[in-house]
């Protein structure tokens, strides 16, 4: 037997090949957006992917199950309460998948959603490990907030939490503390609050250390749980429904997004997303595109910005950076929402400098707008005075800014704030609109010692 675990740093997701050497058959749990890595693992050890389990139709990626369905023959393995529309074997509490030596075997522990598994993986008899999904992660548990308004199943946040505190107690928990626990994602990810970087945990460890496992009444873990979650990006519902469905193959879907020739004059009024450094998208864009940099959480913030409804156009610094960012639009399904994609030219509009020394000396002269989340401009105020405006919902409050004053835009870093005053900039031209940027750093106050 062998559990090779895949990360995807950008999403912070895991996805699993459990590999049975006496059978020469490959289970994937959870599968990402590209399936060759899977493709790859299996040809390297002489197998055939012959069952892939999705623990719950995901919110935050696109999965590549109904891809590899296809491709390879191997049965989709999923809850009945999912409601899944493609071909599917329903795969519920009782029901168990043998492969060689090994059983996979389901348990319904609703509470992230309502049509969450969770999967134990046994050899010969014995527990071995349990695939999580998004019920129980790495010193923290998933969030409950996600479907009130989305997928085959919906349930309130208070329901979903009260039925997450009895999964993970009388579904999880029994397991042998020996028992190992893969979760579907890692610190970063924006399905739970409070995730650690561990990439993989014992039932033991958990009972001990997690502190959403610790000794709660029901009402007091439904309190805890629902206080300060992250705030729920524009695309969590689409891809809940896209997953339901089942994603198109992922090279095929890229292979139909427009290309736009060099220099390509957009139509006027179109949603632009310029994808370069800050410093190129500064020194010159078009009139009110928005400058989502490039990065490893690039296809999160393209998502909480522009919304699953909002056909865009995609530039990048030059043709390589294009195809990466094209693969990271993949992971969240929004290839089909590019009506063209290609190479940013100098465009006629740039962003005026700020003078940080005038900001400091005289902040009462701007109009400060943090687009932090509210629970980390809670936790470090920066700029006092400062108008919070979370990022992914600016465009829609931007109107909320006062004239009358110069408009300085900061986050935590330089990375938000970039994004924060290409919108603020096209929303609101009539205001004069700076980034902070990474001068920001220089306002945090000192560190004090105790």
């Amino acid at each position: 037997m062998k559990i090779e675990q895949f990360e995807d740093k950008g999403l912070a997701h895991f996805s699993y090949a459990v590999l049975s050497e006496c059978a020469r058959a490959v289970v994937l749990i959870d599968p990402a957006r590209d399936p060759q890595p899977y493709y790859g693992f299996a040809q390297a050890h002489g197998a055939s992917i012959v069952a892939v389990i999705e623990t719950h139709p995901h919110a935050d990626f696109v999965s590549s199950h109904l891809e590899i369905a296809q491709a390879t023959g191997a049965v989709v393995h999923v809850s009945q309460l999912l409601g899944a529309n493609y071909p599917h074997q329903p795969f519920d509490s009782g029901d168990t998948l043998a492969v060689g030596k090994l059983a996979f075997r389901a348990l319904n522990t609703p509470g992230h959603s309502p049509d969450s598994i969770s999967i134990v993986l046994s050899r010969e008899g014995r527990d071995v490990a349990v695939f999580t999904g998004d019920t129980l992660f790495v010193g923290d548990v998933g969030r409950p907030d996600l479907r009130e308004a989305a997928g085959h199943l919906t349930a309130r946040r208070e329901e979903l939490a009260r039925q997450l505190y009895h999964s993970l107690r009388t579904q999880l928990l029994p397991l042998a503390d020996d028992v190992l626990v893969y979760p579907a994602h890692g610190a970063g990810s924006l399905c739970g609050k409070a995730l650690s970087g561990a990439m993989s945990s014992t039932i033991g460890a958990e009972r001990a250390g997690n502190p959403m496992l610790r000794p709660l009444s029901e009402a007091d873990f439904v309190h805890e749980l629902l206080a300060d979650q992250p705030f729920i990006p524009k695309y969590f519902g689409y891809d809940v429904a896209l997953n339901k469905a089942g994603a198109p193959a992922l090279a095929a879907s890229l292979a139909q997004v427009p290309r736009l020739a060099e220099a390509a004059a957009l139509p006027a009024g179109t949603l632009v997303v310029d994808a370069r450094p800050a410093a190129a998208f500064r020194a010159g864009h078009l009139p009110g595109a928005l400058n989502i940099q490039p990065g490893g959480k690039f296809e999160t913030w393209l998502g909480s910005i522009v919304g699953p409804d909002e056909p865009f156009y995609l530039l990048a610094a030059d043709e390589a950076a294009l195809a990466g960012l094209l693969h990271q639009v993949a992971k969240i399904g929004y290839e089909p929402l590019v009506r063209g994609a290609g190479v940013a030219a100098a465009g006629a509009v740039q962003a005026p400098a700020l003078d940080v020394a005038a900001l400091r000396a005289q902040p009462e002269r701007f109009t400060i707008v943090d687009v932090r989340n509210p629970a980390e401009a809670k936790q470090a105020p920066l700029l006092p005075g400062a108008l919070l405006l979370p990022l992914p919902e600016l465009r829609e409050r931007a109107g909320e800014i006062p004239a009358g004053r110069p408009v300085v835009v900061h986050c935590a870093g330089g990375y938000r704030s970039a994004a924060g005053s290409s919108i603020v900039a096209g929303a609101r031209p009539e205001l004069a609109v700076f980034d902070l940027g990474e001068a920001v750093q220089t306002f945090r106050p000192a560190a004090t010692s105790h």
